[in-house]
């Protein structure tokens, strides 16, 4: 039917939805596991997003920064009641998270600068992160799959990328969580101390690292991070892209860990499907941008804006983080008996709705089964799931539904899914 169909696109062509089902164009239903790349968080078509986008759209498009526009201002009065910082934030709006990410570290070297007088040239990355595709997030990206054949594009001098607690995988054996996040969170002190002039601006880091493989960090590591960070004078920025806005149980994903980010990075669920991505921080440092530094065409776009608006309604009229927490403590709770039975799950792992289920084809060795991990995917999707492929080893499986999912659509995903590992393995 798609004969020149890319390899990597499944042979579906979605035409409607409604929350967490789509359907195809030749009329095949689907629950949606996957809400385009974790975005979708109030669900498809959601009533009230529709009605404040059609409220705009016909009125006024677009108005750029050197106007007011009233959905964009509302917008901001929303994140900063929610932004996980205490005292006065501040938010700039753009169009996507690499957009964010960009402007982010942007923000942190004007921050360095400003404050302490040196560019703040040096930045930290996670193994296994995913911050975007442009020129410095591709460079920010652990994960060498970006950045093959694009070395002019995506080395730059600065940028030190660092192991990640990836407790299952890591070759240093832990007796306990708290012990890996020790031991990886010194190695930021180490890298900093070693590796670097001293001149390091900011270190940006996933809550929960999403195409990586949904690696949870464990509850310890950002804490003991945060110190070294200020011990050394550099931001720690927050990469909420994924992780934000109800997705793991909280409004953000570093609420999880008990820590407060300088800077936080957002877009995808923001507005449950629209172009728009958006940078909050607290003042002192937002303050370090001044007129002309930095801008965007489409950020304080009316349209996008004023579904963000809608959605930060829904999330909290409806606590659908709240729903979220819950019902993906039931999902894991399924997919860890699903283990038990099944050598083919490695690890089952998770936040909230944010949840991957690894693939190994030997157990003991933890051999990554990509080609098991990718049929799993292909039958589901005829089963009538959608569901993500991805992480490091390309063998996990990313479930990240529509946070509005319903207890009975995941007791059929649960099924269909204990059904398919049954006849892959």
């Amino acid at each position: 039917m798609f004969p020149c169909m890319p390899k990597h696109r499944q042979p579906v062509v979605i035409v409607e939805g409604s929350g967490a089902v789509v359907r195809d164009v030749e009329g095949k239903e689907y629950i949606d596991l996957f809400a385009g790349y974790a975005a979708v968080n109030v669900g498809h078509v959601h009533r009230e997003v529709v009605k404040a986008v059609t409220y705009w759209v016909s009125r006024i498009h677009h108005t750029s920064y050197d106007y007011y526009n009233i959905p964009s201002a509302v917008l901001a009065e929303e994140l900063v009641k929610i932004l996980p910082m205490r005292g006065e934030k501040k938010v700039f709006f753009c169009v996507s998270g690499a957009e964010a990410n960009e402007g982010a570290l942007k923000l942190a070297r004007k921050y360095a600068l400003k404050s302490r007088g040196r560019p703040g040239l040096e930045v930290l990355s996670l193994r296994y992160s995913f911050h975007g595709r442009t020129h410095l997030t591709a460079a920010l990206t652990g994960q060498s799959k970006y950045k093959k054949g694009m070395a002019s594009l995506s080395v730059i001098p600065g940028v030190k990328v660092i192991p990640a607690p990836y407790c299952y995988r890591s070759p240093v054996h832990f007796s306990d969580p708290t012990e890996c996040g020790e031991f990886y969170a010194y190695m930021v002190e180490d890298v900093i101390r070693f590796e670097t002039s001293g001149d390091v601006g900011a270190f940006i880091a996933e809550p929960v690292l999403g195409e990586g493989g949904i690696i949870v960090p464990p509850k310890n590591y950002f804490r003991i991070v945060k110190k070294i960070l200020e011990d050394h004078g550099a931001l720690f920025i927050a990469d909420e892209v994924q992780t934000g806005f109800g997705r793991t149980g909280r409004w953000f994903g570093i609420e999880n860990f008990d820590v407060e980010p300088d800077v936080v990075t957002m877009a995808k669920g923001l507005t449950s499907g629209l172009p728009l991505g958006a940078i909050g921080a607290r003042a002192e440092v937002a303050n370090s941008f001044e007129p002309g530094d930095h801008s965007s065409t489409w950020g304080p776009n009316v349209v996008s804006t004023a579904a963000a608006v809608a959605v930060i309604k829904v999330l909290k009229e409806e606590k659908l983080h709240e729903r979220a927490r819950v019902l993906g403590e039931y999902f894991m709770k399924g997919l860890k008996e699903i283990q038990e039975e099944n050598p083919l799950v490695g690890d089952v792992r998770g936040l909230g709705l944010m949840i991957g289920v690894e693939l190994v084809s030997d157990v003991g060795r933890k051999t990554p089964a990509v080609k098991e991990a990718l049929e799993v995917r292909e039958r589901m999707r005829e089963k009538g799931f959608l569901i993500g492929v991805g992480g490091a080893y390309g063998s996990t499986l990313r479930i990240e539904p529509p946070l509005l999912i319903s207890k009975e659509q995941i007791d059929k995903a649960l099924t269909a899914l204990n059904e398919v590992l049954r006849e892959v393995r």
